[in-house]
C-alpha cells in the first residue's frame, strides 16, 4: 500500500481554510472567522452537512491561527493543523520519513537510532485497529491516519462568591450542546478549566472543551488584582468612639473592629477575605470607611456640632 499524505489528512491550512494569507494580522483572522462562522453556522443552516462540516472546519483553523502561540508554533512548522506537535529533524533522503530507503531501512534522526517504527507511531497509525502499525507508514493496519479533534474554547462570566466557594454553572455551546461545568474552589480571574472529550468530534476521539472563567462586576466589592475593596458606612459615633460594627464579605457578614477616632477613607484589613491569586493563596478584603449623618438630622448631633464650631474651630487636611 501506497503511503499518501493527502490520504492522512496533513495537507490541510488554516489560513486557506479561512480564506487569508499567512501574513494576515489578528483582526483579519478574526473577521473572517466571524464571516464564515455566521455564514456556516448550524443555527441558520439545519439539515445542512455541508455547512456544518464547513463551520467545524473554519473553527478548527481558527483555534490555530487565532491563537498568538498557537499561530507562532504553527508557523515554524512545530504544530500541525489539529494542534498537535510535529515531529523535525528526521533528516536523510529517499521517501517522506528520512533515512536511507524509507522506513523499512532503518531509522536516522538526531539522538535516534534503529529506532522501530511500529513503536513510535503505534499510538497515531491506527493501533488497535487491524492490530497495530505493521512496520511503520507502509502499512497502517488498516486503520489509516486518525486525527483527534479539535478544541474549542468558550467563556464562562461566573459570580464572585462563586469564584470563591465554587459550585456548578451550566453552559451553551454554539452547536446546541450544554454541558454542566464544576467551577472549583477557589478560581481566579481569566483561569481556564479544561474538560477531556468535549470538543469536535475526530476520527482519533474528541477534542477538549476550554473554558475561561470570567468574574462578573459586583455590587459591593471591587476586584484589585487578588484583593477586594468595598465602601463600609459607619456612623459618627462609632467613628468617634470606635466599636464593632458588621461588615459583609463574599463568605458571610463579620464582625470588623473601627478604632477610635476613624476617618473616612481609611481602610481596614480583613486578611485572607479576597481572591485566590492563582498560586493557591487568598488576597485581602478591604474595608474603606465611609462616615455617615442620619438621613433625618438629629437636634442633639446638631446642638453638638453648632457648640464645637463655636469653641473648637476646625480645618480638615487637604490632601
Amino acid at each position: 500500500m501506497q503511503f499518501s499524505y493527502a490520504e492522512a489528512d496533513l495537507a490541510r491550512d488554516p489560513y486557506a481554510e479561512l480564506g487569508v494569507s499567512k501574513s494576515a494580522s489578528a483582526d483579519e483572522i478574526r473577521k473572517a472567522f466571524r464571516k464564515l462562522a455566521k455564514a456556516n453556522h448550524p443555527d441558520t443552516n439545519p439539515d445542512n452537512k455541508a455547512a456544518e462540516e464547513r463551520f467545524k472546519r473554519v473553527s478548527a483553523a481558527f483555534d490555530i491561527v487565532g491563537d498568538a502561540d498557537k499561530r507562532k508554533k504553527f508557523d515554524a512548522g512545530e504544530i500541525d493543523a489539529d494542534g498537535r506537535e510535529t515531529m523535525r529533524g528526521f533528516g536523510g533522503g529517499g521517501g517522506p520519513w528520512g533515512g536511507q530507503g524509507g522506513p523499512q531501512g532503518g531509522f536516522r534522526a538526531e539522538g535516534f537510532e534503529n529506532i522501530d517504527l511500529s513503536d513510535l507511531f503505534g499510538d497515531i497509525l491506527g493501533r488497535g485497529r487491524g492490530g497495530g502499525a505493521r512496520g511503520g507508514p507502509q502499512g497502517f493496519g488498516g486503520g489509516g491516519f486518525s486525527p483527534r479533534g479539535s478544541d474549542v474554547r468558550a467563556r464562562l462570566d461566573i459570580d464572585l462568591e462563586e469564584a470563591i466557594l465554587g459550585g456548578r454553572k451550566r453552559i451553551a455551546f454554539s452547536d446546541g450542546r450544554t454541558l454542566d461545568v464544576t467551577i472549583p474552589k477557589g478560581a481566579s480571574d481569566g483561569q481556564t478549566l479544561r474538560l477531556k472529550g468535549q470538543g469536535q468530534d475526530g476520527r482519533g476521539g474528541a477534542g477538549d472543551a476550554l473554558i475561561e472563567l470570567k468574574i462578573k462586576p459586583h455590587p459591593v466589592f471591587r476586584i484589585e488584582g487578588a484583593d477586594l475593596v468595598m465602601d463600609l458606612p459607619v456612623t459618627v459615633p462609632d467613628a468617634v468612639l470606635g466599636g464593632k460594627v458588621e461588615a459583609p464579605t463574599p463568605e458571610g457578614p463579620v464582625q470588623l473592629t473601627v478604632p477610635r477616632g476613624a476617618n473616612s477613607g481609611q481602610r481596614l484589613r480583613l486578611k485572607g477575605r479576597g481572591l485566590s491569586d492563582g498560586a493557591g493563596r487568598r488576597g485581602d478584603l478591604f474595608a474603606r470607611l465611609q462616615i455617615t449623618l442620619p438621613d433625618t438630622p438629629d437636634e442633639a448631633l446638631v446642638t453638638f456640632a453648632e457648640e464645637w464650631r463655636r469653641q473648637r474651630p476646625y480645618a480638615p487636611k487637604r490632601r
